[in-house]
């Protein structure tokens, strides 16, 4: 039977009345279904919309087993590839939103260099910014063609909000993750702090462990949190955090391998746009829509020399490399938007 937009908001519809789905769920995912349709029919490079439709089918399905029956992620999650694939269902389910002609991997070069001291079994660590839920499956589909394997054994460190919400925890059960508690977060609910500080003291032991092995990508976002739109209509990236880009640094300097870091510049906001504001509870709304994204990968960090010299003050120390780092990544996002800003410039010229 052919898929259309027809059959996936009347089986939405039948789950939503079933009582499968709690209203505010079911109100959700039909603002996002509505949208997904409007972005596939406006990707002119998507000849055969079935595929899409289907996989939006599968995820209803993935979304109702998550509500009758919730997943427990411990702090290391390592992808779940059958019975059900939810790696590949993840990209195929993304992939009809990004407008693949207009997109762009740059510095790939980079990428060469980190296979190959993955190879020797050192470690890399990409620091990093983060704009919409699915930042893995975006970077995995820009590398398909080019570099699969080091995308898809990539771990990513995962806030609470991407293994508590039933919208994204489909999407999280295809990714090797390691699970912990933002800042932002930890306090909320208050009595849950103590086991959330302990879960996340046994996500970093965990994650000791994982650099010990050696051979590990570890994508970290340390602003937090996503990207957002400022007062005036412009995508700022998220300051990062000095204590997190500490963390990893002294993660990675007691493990007897060797470990290198990187930045990792993502533009990939339009897919699927945050809230405005952070919300401590779940439930977000998520309206997609079809847009082109950039990935690019800069060179290797230099960790001790990003320490200013000048003075005692560790803190203020932590806070200049913080900052020289995320010059870095919001540099090159700046650059993606000058050049998507010329290319609309020269396409409105023709």
């Amino acid at each position: 039977m052919t898929m259309d937009k027809k059959i996936t908001l009347d089986r939405l519809q039948e789950s939503i009345v079933a009582g499968v789905l709690p209203k505010e769920i079911g109100d959700r995912l039909q603002e996002f279904f509505l949208s997904f349709h409007a972005a596939i029919a406006s990707n002119r490079s998507l000849s055969d919309p079935s595929r899409a439709l289907e996989a939006l089918c599968q995820f209803l399905e993935l979304v109702c087993e998550e509500i009758c029956a919730p997943f427990h992620f411990e702090p290391y999650h390592q992808a779940i590839r059958e019975p059900i694939d939810y790696y590949r269902f993840g990209l195929e389910l993304i992939r009809p939103l990004i407008d693949f002609e207009r997109s762009r991997a740059l510095n790939l070069k980079h990428v060469e260099t980190m296979n190959e001291q993955l190879q020797h079994q050192d470690n890399v660590i990409l620091f990093a910014n983060h704009q919409t839920e699915p930042d893995p499956q975006i970077i995995n589909l820009m590398l398909e063609d080019t570099y699969p394997a080091f995308a898809e054994n990539m771990i990513f460190v995962a806030g609470h909000r991407v293994i508590s919400d039933p919208l994204a925890i489909p999407f999280s059960k295809g990714r090797n993750l390691l699970c912990i508690f933002s800042k932002k977060h930890i306090d909320t609910p208050p009595e849950q702090r103590e086991n959330k500080l302990l879960h996340n003291k046994r996500t970093m032991s965990r994650m000791a462990e994982l650099l010990l092995e050696g051979g590990k990508c570890i994508y970290v976002a340390p602003s937090g949190g996503r990207d957002r739109i400022n007062a005036e209509g412009v995508i700022e990236v998220a300051p990062f955090d000095p204590q997190s880009i500490e963390l990893f640094y002294l993660l990675a300097k007691k493990s007897s391998r060797p470990t290198h870091f990187y930045p990792l510049a993502l533009s990939t906001y339009e897919v699927l746009p945050p809230p405005s504001s952070v919300e401590k509870t779940l439930g977000e709304r998520r309206l997609a829509q079809c847009s082109p994204v950039q990935i690019s990968f800069g060179s290797e960090i230099d960790m001790p020399a990003l320490m200013d010299e000048n003075g005692t003050d560790k803190v203020q120390k932590r806070k200049t490399r913080a900052d020289a780092i995320w010059r870095i990544v919001n540099e090159d996002f700046h650059a993606f938007q000058n050049l998507s800003s010329r290319q609309e410039e020269e396409k409105k010229g023709l």
